[in-house]
């Protein structure tokens, strides 16, 4: 099984929740075990580090959960780089999408329904319930796990191993563990009720799920139906989610411009060998030549992110032409525009339509970051260092990057005590506390000014106490 499928830790049947399941997993813990995987899981080749799709992804599942029958954790959802068709939820409110699930639908309800159904596992906790009620298999499977990322946090987090170690072991979990038909059941209808809450098309649910358990049967044995196969289908299942849209009123929902343009691009992001990107290409070239409107200027855009990664830098610029014509215009043409003129090296047109796109898409954590970067190559980095500290007060939570770029201005214009710490703080963000507190004690050496090296003294003591926590929390599942 590959690195990316490793994600996946969709354990469990439905057993009662006794006292044990609250004492071993509370919702506290789960994060904090969540967090641990996702720390190291980052370090995943397949793993995307893409704003525009992780703000998408977890804009959706946060529009979900607001009609979600029950209390929900913090939900983040991220994108991994793999065509299998499948999407997963991981201990703590972590959900991952493949790339291949959001190409394999056709339209943003499909998509919905696979999310809500994930959300439904969380909501219902059935991750926490199948990880303190499992057998002895997948108990060994999960000391394994603990143990994976306790050297990781003893190696100092510097081990692109490591990153995939811990998710290989998360998937030693998933093949001790499945989730009961009763709990299927559940999700399936807490998924239902947040997807029609939130205005999408009931019938997508029944729709994608016709076609994934198609995939299960038409790739049996070859892993193309991943996410049928580790949540079974049953014609039960389908019944009941048909009789459930049945009793409905139709819903017309209209897809987001933002969903056709990822779809695209995420066609192009899977392809991980010449052959599949040229098939990608030709697929895409179909689309731009028999489609009109949104996703006749989606599959152009598709094009032209491709040629853009080959560094075809004119095809680029033709393709994004068409995906823009008759004045069409959305945040992820306005990215790509910018990147194209950043490639260029036109670093002043960069900056020019980055600024207009700031002030026309003010929302966008991608727009935002390709501002600071044109900022950065034009050498105006306090004017960087500002823009930056106003959307780590706007975004710091959901975007760690923010603090990343401060460090790289910061470094340019000379501080390197605090280019550090703001590294420090992106670390702590995204779980490497080693790393973190590395950083904060190359700052303390570095500084020279008391009541600076007394500040640094107190985050390196919560990163530290953080760190002693986290070990306790995997030594309790190691054991």
């Amino acid at each position: 099984m590959g690195a990316v499928t490793a994600v996946r830790a969709q354990p469990v049947g439905l057993p009662s929740m006794g006292a044990a399941s609250g004492a071993d997993l509370s919702p506290y813990v789960e994060r904090q075990l969540g967090q641990a995987i996702m720390a190291e899981g980052r370090r995943d080749p397949t793993y995307i580090n893409d704003p525009e799709l992780n703000q998408y992804l977890t804009a959706l599942g946060r529009k979900l959960v607001q009609y979600s029958p029950g209390a929900v954790p913090d939900i983040e959802l991220f994108g991994v780089r793999d065509p299998e068709i499948n999407a997963f939820a991981m201990p703590g409110g972590f959900i991952g999408v493949n790339t291949g699930l959001i190409v394999a639908t056709d339209s943003e309800s499909e998509l919905a329904a696979v999310l809500g159904h994930e959300i439904g596992h969380v909501v219902q906790r059935h991750i926490a319930r199948g990880m303190t009620q499992q057998s002895q298999n997948g108990a060994i499977a999960l000391a394994s796990l603990a143990g994976a990322l306790l050297a990781a946090l003893a190696g100092g987090g510097g081990n692109l191993a490591m990153g995939v170690a811990a998710f290989g072991q998360a998937a030693a979990i998933d093949r001790q563990l499945g989730f009961s038909r009763d709990a299927e059941r559940e999700a399936d209808r807490a998924g239902f009720q947040m997807l029609t809450g939130a205005g999408f098309d009931p019938a997508g649910m029944s729709r994608m799920f016709a076609r994934l358990m198609n995939a299960s049967r038409l790739n049996e044995g070859t892993g193309g139906g991943a996410w049928a196969s580790t949540h079974p289908l049953s014609i039960d299942r389908m019944s009941d989610i048909q009789n459930r849209v049945r009793s409905m009123p139709a819903v017309h929902h209209v897809d987001s411009d933002d969903y056709w343009y990822l779809r695209a691009k995420m066609r192009v992001v899977q392809g991980k060998d010449a052959i599949s990107l040229r098939t990608a290409s030709q697929q895409l070239q179909d689309e731009s030549r028999t489609l009109t409107g949104l996703r006749q200027s989606a599959a152009f855009y598709g094009l032209a992110y491709g040629e853009l990664q080959r560094g075809n830098l004119a095809a680029a610029a033709r393709n994004l032409d068409q995906a823009s014509a008759d004045g069409r215009s959305s945040p992820e043409l306005a990215k790509l525009a910018i990147d194209l003129a950043v490639a260029q090296k036109d670093v002043p047109r960069a900056l020019a339509l980055a600024e207009a796109a700031w002030k026309k898409y003010p929302d966008r954590y991608a727009i935002g970051m390709a501002y600071v970067q044109a900022l950065q190559k034009a050498g105006r980095h306090d004017q960087a260092e500002a823009f930056l500290r106003e959307r780590i007060k706007q975004w710091g939570v959901d975007e760690p990057a923010f603090h990343q770029m401060l460090a790289q201005s910061e470094e340019s214009t000379g501080d390197r005590v605090g280019s550090r710490r703001e590294m420090a703080r992106y670390y702590v963000a995204i779980g490497a506390l080693p790393a973190a507190e590395a950083q904060l004690r190359q700052a303390r050496d570095i500084s020279r000014d008391f009541y600076e090296q007394s500040q640094i003294d107190v985050q390196i003591k919560e990163v530290r106490d953080s760190l002693e926590e986290q070990r306790r929390l995997l030594q309790r599942f190691k054991g």
